[in-house]
């Protein structure tokens, strides 16, 4: 098994160097892909430079490709994952950066199922000095478990399968290609989610309960450009295609989908509140403020997320004990 870590970066040297680093330094061999979305600073020089000075010392990991005008997020991951040549991508933005264990980690837990297609972590979030903010959740039983791709969706779509953002995701590329890659038109704003729902459809996830990779939470990240109103619109479509291609065994056991769009609603309705948006709360929250399914909904995802309970209709398989 080898693996690519595919970074994808634009205009931000400084950050990219630790995102480099924390690839290279890996307890296991990887390959290193820097797919660089036309910077204007000094990033191809200092990639270049870097890979030379590797290749002087016979390591040859470092790869550096670059767009020669701005293609956007989505195109500069498919455009990294298309010149990798590990047969595992690990996606990582220049922004956040992974533990030296979490290849091997990852390696350790996909050995042990040969169906997996997809497999996240736990991430710590961290601000802009490294200090910790807080940790995605821990999701079922053991160090590490499995889902049959039957349970996948369903999990996605009552989200107690969070698969997360890039830096916690690693996917086989034959059929990261296979599913088509990211989409454009949805540029970093639910591209990966996106792209996990489709890859889904192929064999099975392994989660493991162990914090592997940084997420840096700040200003400059890509999702802050998109309105509320915008990630509103984007989730409900992602739902939409989540319930789409829900096994038919689960159908019995789901919310109406009208109900799930207005919980939906609901969650970014107060988040607009806690932000102080009050055009925004009173536009989104004049349709959902008074669905009792929609509270209903929200409190069970609050439940679910704080105490760690699930379905008794997503099976999981412990992999690794704890």
């Amino acid at each position: 098994m080898k693996f690519s870590v595919v970074i994808t970066t634009y205009n931000r040297i400084r950050l990219l160097q630790r995102a480099i680093n924390s690839a290279l330094n890996q307890t296991i061999a990887c390959e290193v892909v820097v797919a660089d979305d036309c910077s204007s600073d000094n990033t191809e020089d200092y990639v270049k430079s870097l890979s030379k000075d590797l290749a002087a010392l016979g390591d040859s990991r470092l790869v550096y490709i670059r767009h020669e005008v701005n293609k956007g997020h989505a195109a500069t991951v498919n455009t990294g994952v298309s010149n990798a040549s590990g047969d595992w991508i690990k996606f990582l933005d220049d922004d956040d950066y992974l533990a030296a264990n979490c290849l091997e980690e990852m390696a350790k837990a996909i050995a042990l199922r040969k169906e997996a297609i997809i497999c996240s972590c736990v991430a710590a979030q961290v601000n802009e000095q490294e200090v910790e903010l807080s940790r995605t959740p821990q999701v079922g039983p053991g160090l590490a478990y499995y889902i049959p791709q039957a349970d996948i969706h369903y999990g996605m779509l009552l989200e107690m399968t969070p698969l997360g953002t890039p830096v916690q995701v690693a996917t086989r590329r034959d059929v990261f290609l296979q599913a088509g890659g990211w989409d454009s038109n949805l540029d970093a704003n639910c591209d990966d989610i996106d792209s996990w729902i489709r890859i889904a459809q192929f064999g099975d996830a392994i989660f493991l309960n162990q914090c592997l990779v940084y997420r840096t939470i700040w200003l400059g990240a890509y999702n802050q450009k998109f309105s509320l109103k915008q990630r509103l619109d984007t989730n409900i479509l992602m739902k939409e295609k989540i319930y789409a291609l829900l096994d038919e065994k689960h159908r019995p056991n789901i919310p109406d989908l009208k109900d799930i769009k207005n919980y939906l609603t609901l969650h970014w309705t107060i988040v607009s509140l806690k932000q102080r948006k009050i055009k925004i709360f009173l536009d989104m929250g004049s349709s959902v403020l008074l669905s009792l399914s929609a509270w209903r909904l929200l409190l069970n995802a609050v439940l679910a997320r704080r105490f760690n309970r699930h379905n008794s209709n997503i099976r999981k398989f412990v992999l690794i004990e704890s």
